[in-house]
């Protein structure tokens, strides 16, 4: 069976149909690493892993690149607000690089955790400066930009079919709408290059003139360097990319109007998105009291394999309503997945029949309910035979550590030294170290509470 995929660009399925035979492109927006991501992106990257298991699965060879915004993204969709990064500075007194570096590296073992595997290339918006100044060069001589008293803009009124993939009339869009328009020509233009407020205010700021172009001292839009660094590693056009849907009306859409306007060329032939995380039918946030991290669900007794089934219940381009309660329901299906996998001894067979069904299911724009479904119906057959090597076939695409037997738990004996140490701080009624070093224990990934027996540890 072909792979179908559903391409946001023109709203419909197709058959997937790569631009080079047998390779594939995926350019996946990634973090802004200046706090931690909560479980609604994480279920963003559980997407992107599903694609690229499916795409190998079906003989693929994939090259997928991954963005690091450490800078320009601000915090409006309007080029006002303070940048994300240069806020963070402020509020934690550090370099914008140290937490850049501590942020990503948080991210990155989440994604390991979740079995989400790490892309061939990270990119990061800083070490791309010279890639993104090139790129508004090149609108720039062509004649799709102009200058306003806070930076460098791209005229969307000169792009052909602007907001094509989010379906947007810009005719008749008034201001304050979507943006405020202050100096700009149309109220969907946005910037390419922020100048400065002051020079030396920003950690992060740079000098157009050294990199070959006269304009005045600042840092790039957020846009931008998507479309910079997707265009370096994958080439002008490219097969797929993803990102939440809420990237849709904005980011994406800007993306395909600098990429096209730069090269005349289609830049992307399928775009893919995600739906969000829902509590009570809303978008996951504080308010809703959804917006955990991987290692706060781990405070609650839940593994990260727990939230990967609970992901892959639910198809990526709908909905998923998250609570606790849910949770602890996809917890315990989860369990007994697994304890029934353990159980199989292989008969060195293969079921054809529910491996074909599996296929099918994956192979329907990523049908990751249908192929759970199809693997619980294979193990409640009694007939059935090759169950053993069958959902070793499935776990290429699931990776849920169906056969991985519980470890004993291993603790570095630096650890138990800190968990030594906090036990004599909270004997001494010293609240202050002890929490501090309970602090510090979950920044390197470790849980501990305190029971009746003593101390007892979790790895998060």
């Amino acid at each position: 069976m072909a792979l179908k995929l559903y391409n946001t660009l023109g709203r419909k399925k197709q058959t997937f149909k790569p631009v080079k035979e047998n390779e594939v492109g995926i350019y996946e927006c990634g973090p802004t690493v200046y706090w931690y991501q909560h479980i609604g992106n994480l279920r963003r990257y559980i997407f992107g892993d599903i694609l690229t298991r499916v795409l190998r699965y079906d003989g693929f060879n994939v090259k997928r690149v991954i963005n690091v915004t450490d800078v320009g993204h601000l915090t409006s969709d309007s080029d006002e607000g303070e940048d994300k990064m240069e806020k963070a500075v402020k509020k934690e007194k550090k370099t914008a690089k140290e937490i850049a570096d501590y942020y990503w590296n948080v991210f990155k073992r989440d994604l390991d955790k979740l079995n989400v595997m790490p892309p061939e290339i990270w990119c990061k918006a800083t070490e791309h400066i010279q890639e993104q100044i090139d790129l508004i060069k090149k609108l720039e001589k062509k004649g799709f930009t102009y200058e306003t008293s806070d930076g460098i803009y791209f005229d969307t009124s000169k792009f052909k079919n602007y907001g094509k993939l989010a379906l947007l009339k810009t005719e008749g869009l008034e201001a304050g709408k979507r943006i405020e328009m202050r100096e700009k020509k149309n109220p969907t233009d946005f910037a390419l290059w922020k100048f400065s407020e002051a020079p030396g205010k920003r950690q992060q700021e740079w000098d157009p003139k050294k990199f070959g172009a006269n304009w005045k001292l600042g840092f790039p839009g957020w846009h931008i360097e998507c479309s910079a660094m997707s265009m370096k590693y994958l080439g002008n056009t490219f097969d797929i990319h993803t990102g939440g849907i809420d990237h849709i009306p904005i980011h994406h859409t800007n993306e395909i109007a600098q990429a096209e306007a730069a090269t005349g060329k289609k830049c992307v032939k399928y775009w893919m998105h995600s739906n969000f995380l829902t509590s009570k039918g809303e978008k996951v946030s504080k308010s809703t009291g959804g917006l955990f991290t991987l290692s706060e669900l781990g405070e609650q007794g839940f593994v990260p394999m727990d939230f990967r089934y609970f992901v892959l219940t639910g198809h990526y381009s709908k909905p998923l309503d998250f609570s606790i309660e849910n949770l602890e329901n996809a917890k315990k299906s989860y369990e007994r997945l697994k304890s029934n996998a353990l159980e199989l001894k292989d008969d060195g067979k293969v079921n054809k029949e529910y491996l074909k069904e599996f296929e099918d299911a994956i192979n329907n724009d990523l049908n990751t309910p249908q192929a759970i479904s199809v693997l619980w119906d294979m193990l409640r057959d009694a007939k059935a035979e090759g169950k053993y090597k069958t959902i070793h076939e499935m776990e290429k695409v699931f990776a849920l550590d169906l056969f991985k037997k519980k470890a004993a738990l291993e603790i570095p004996s630096e650890i138990q030294k800190m968990v030594d140490e906090r036990e004599a701080a909270r004997k001494s009624k010293n609240w202050k170290t002890s929490d501090e070093i309970r602090n510090k224990l979950k920044e390197l990934g470790w849980h501990v509470d305190d029971t009746a027996e003593g101390p007892k540890l979790k790895k998060l």
